[in-house]
């Protein structure tokens, strides 16, 4: 199989990539990826060294991202703008990359006749849950943040295309995403960051708003779950099934640590900040026969330890000298996937 991976030096798709050498030896990957600040080609650097995997520094908004589909079997697309703050300070780069690029990535994949096209998508479109109750793929759309609003555009796009033009699409909507290799902008990382070097933990308004945590990992393999089975024009939820306030997150990452909780700062809440999610995975279940397996006390551990192993990363990262790797490695190479 020969696999285009959109976004795949980013936090999930990276896991992804990673995931899939390993576990089908005879499979082909392109990563396309622009390369924003949340794009970290070390990310993949163990998977660059396989001759299975190669890389392209690619917008997916632009004209030549159809060269490089034409005799793929799949594309699965992870490229997004994801951090719900920036959406908040500009909308700007959301609506272009998540709905624009999507329509691009969709229009090309159609010429280029890919026969499967996997969407990957957030609970978030759901928007907010109160105290009972969890999202199925039937919940209506309601997001609440301009980054979430952008992501049910497109997974509106790749559905109407299904529709309309009989296109290839399956639509995934994973919960809170956690493990190696996330940018320390979003919670779990943050916090991690944040306490191994003594600084405070920011946490919004009182820390009561509760997500779904989901170990990367398992994304990944539900992803691939969807991949091989997932029925064209569906949606699948994909949860990790344990639910905690961000503050009980906050105060356990402190434990682990060994570190006083003291270092809590709480901070002004975000605006349209969601309250709750919680995700039901009973259709993946059903027809894939996919679990979660990583329970959120280990995965939160391994990514405690990952972070600790991976102090130069996340200094490069931190520091933005992470963005100088790829001229070093990479920018004089061309691609000879296509075909």
């Amino acid at each position: 199989m020969k696999l285009v991976v959109t976004g795949g030096a980013g936090f999930i798709g990276s896991n992804f990539v990673h995931r899939t050498l390993a576990a089908h030896p005879d499979w082909k990957l392109l990563v396309v990826d622009k390369l924003t600040y949340a794009g970290n080609l070390k990310n993949l650097e163990a998977a660059l060294q396989s001759d299975r995997c190669e890389f392209v520094q690619m917008d997916i908004c632009g004209p030549a991202v159809g060269d490089l589909l034409r005799g793929s079997d799949a594309v699965v697309h992870f490229a997004a703008e994801s951090h719900v703050d920036r959406s908040i300070e500009d909308a700007a780069a959301f609506v272009r990359t998540n709905v624009e690029g999507t329509h691009n990535l969709v229009q090309a994949s159609r010429q280029a006749a890919v026969p499967r096209f996997i969407h990957v998508s957030t609970d978030e479109v759901y928007g907010s849950l109160g105290e009972d109750g969890q999202f199925t793929e039937e919940s209506p759309l309601q997001p609440n943040s301009p980054y979430a609003a952008t992501k049910a555009a497109s997974d509106l796009l790749v559905l109407a295309y299904v529709r309309t033009h009989k296109f290839p699409g399956i639509v995934t909507r994973c919960s809170n995403n956690y493990g190696p290799y996330q940018f320390p902008e979003k919670f779990v990382p943050l916090m991690i960051a944040q306490a191994m070097a003594g600084k405070r933990l920011p946490v919004y308004g009182k820390g009561a708003n509760v997500r779904d945590w989901l170990h990367v990992s398992d994304h990944c393999d539900a992803i691939e779950a969807v991949l091989a089975q997932g029925r064209c024009g569906e949606v699948y939820n994909i949860g990790g099934g344990r639910e905690m306030r961000n503050i009980d997150v906050a105060h356990l990452i402190l434990r682990r640590l060994g570190l006083p909780e003291t270092l809590i700062e709480f901070v002004k809440d975000r605006p349209g900040h969601d309250l709750r999610y919680a995700i039901s995975c009973e259709k993946l279940s059903g027809e894939t026969g996919w679990q979660a397996k990583i329970s959120f006390e280990e995965g939160l551990q391994q990514a405690i330890d990952w972070y600790r192993n991976n102090q130069a990363w996340l200094d490069d990262v931190r520091s933005g000298a992470y963005r100088d790797y790829f001229d070093r490695h990479y920018s004089k190479r061309e691609s000879t996937f296509a075909g």
